[in-house]
């Protein structure tokens, strides 16, 4: 039997020789308008900003562009600081099975080195396809005893490695090594994030995924070298589930399965976020009016930080029941993006005062696959109940073409001209005509 580093090796070979279907056409721009969009919105927080310091000074210079910043660093060093800045606002997609987010590692990784490469519309879009396939692969066959963590930064190295390995057409010996490395060097993330042990989790380290996109790519350039890796690392029943990895391999990718986030916050809050504001929009509620509002939902989300007077953006972005005070009082747009203005308000504190958490056991039967939640609010003179809901944005409640747009303006016009913005969607919409040059000269 072969190994399954040989199995995903020999199948993102095979991708290089089909056109990649309509679907994985469709999704992909979706996905790149809105990665792009994150990484803009997310540029100058704390986070990014650091990054992009330490990827100049230690990864050295270069002409590879850190998008919207007018700087520019080596390959590696701009892989690193477009994740960070991808991943820092939460606005990023993710993918249910995951249980993270493929985008900010792949799409930094495939747009950073596409200059490198003579690749075609084809191999950009199929790359993008293979990257999210793998990564979500190989995150979804994770065993829980032996591999505790459901941190992103965990898997994410190997989806870079495979979309890198794709773009740059590696031989298959290079991409199983390729892959083997990236799941051995990828940060383990035992300790951050609702998974970890700490309980200090409102910090820029989050799911890791800035350093695990880089390391994916090291990993390619390292096969490519000659290096080896123990390409059986996912050959271990314990560790690995097989079946989940190759089922169905090469039928049909899990790009189309991707999910995207109105909101920037965790997306284990958005249920709720949507099921307050439908009741609130149905009914004209004034927040002023709202005497207590209960969220019953899955048993994860009350593993989220939850903090109730938030002391940064990142604490905001983990917090239910602040998010839950900052659409009741700021509303739907103030929650994309979150800004420093929305911390030691007073008046959110003491609302999110109002907001019960509960496990709802028919809601948290349905985690992993759904994450869903259902509503309560109680007035002087009524109670509204909302049914139990899915997250706009998922498969089952898809967000078009035109509503990433949207989401696109709103996030990114505090720091882009209109012109700008409309340069970076038209880049987009040519991606399969003009190979992204439209779109990276955009983002310079």
């Amino acid at each position: 039997m072969p190994l399954i580093t040989e199995v995903l090796a020999e199948h993102i070979l095979v991708t290089s020789r089909r056109q990649p279907s309509c679907d994985d056409r469709n999704m992909a721009l979706k996905c790149v308008l809105d990665l792009v969009g994150a990484a803009i919105a997310g540029r100058d927080m704390p986070g990014p900003t650091a990054v992009r310091a330490t990827a100049r000074a230690l990864m050295g210079a270069g002409s590879r562009s850190i998008w919207a910043t007018g700087q520019t660093a080596s390959l590696a060093g701009a892989v690193f600081a477009n994740a960070a800045a991808a991943s820092a606002l939460d606005l990023d997609d993710g993918h249910r099975l995951a249980r993270g987010h493929p985008g900010a590692a792949v799409i930094p990784t495939v747009l950073t080195l596409l200059p490198e490469t003579s690749a075609g519309a084809n191999d950009l879009i199929s790359a993008i396809s293979v990257g999210y396939d793998v990564g979500v692969r190989i995150a979804s066959a994770q065993m829980p005893k032996m591999i505790a963590t459901r941190q992103t930064g965990r898997w994410a190295s190997v989806a870079a490695a495979a979309a890198a390995a794709r773009l740059l057409r590696c031989r298959e010996d290079q991409v199983a090594h390729a892959l083997a490395i990236a799941a051995v060097l990828a940060p383990n993330q035992q300790t951050n994030g609702s998974s970890g042990y700490s309980q200090l989790t409102g910090n820029d380290v989050k799911e890791g995924i800035a350093w695990s996109a880089t390391l994916g790519l090291a990993a390619v350039q390292l096969a490519i070298g000659g290096h080896s890796g123990p390409t059986d690392v996912f050959d271990h029943p314990d560790y690995y589930n097989r079946q989940t990895i190759v089922a169905d391999l090469g039928e049909r990718s899990h790009l189309v399965g991707t999910y995207f986030k109105p909101y920037a916050c965790c997306r284990y809050i958005h249920a709720a976020l949507d099921a307050f504001l439908m009741l609130v929009d149905r009914s004209e509620i004034d927040a002023s009016d709202i005497k207590c509002v209960e969220v019953e939902t899955f048993g994860w989300a009350l593993k989220l930080g939850n903090k109730r007077r938030p002391t940064t953006l990142v604490d905001m972005q983990y917090s239910l029941p602040y998010c839950i005070a900052i659409a009741a009082i700021e509303g739907r747009d103030a929650l994309a993006p979150l800004g420093e203005d929305l911390l030691g308000r007073e008046d959110l504190s003491t609302f999110s005062e109002k907001v019960l958490l509960s496990i709802n056991d028919e809601i948290d039967a349905l985690f992993p696959g759904e994450t869903l939640a259902r509503v309560m609010i109680s007035t002087s003179s009524r109670r509204l109940c909302s049914e139990i809901l899915g997250p706009l944005g998922d498969p089952k409640h898809p967000m078009s073409f035109e509503a990433i747009e949207e989401k696109f303006l709103r996030v990114t016009c505090r720091v882009l001209t209109p012109e700008r913005q409309r340069q970076i969607v038209g880049g987009v919409l040519d991606m399969p005509d003009d190979h992204c040059s439209g779109l990276l000269m955009a983002l310079r």
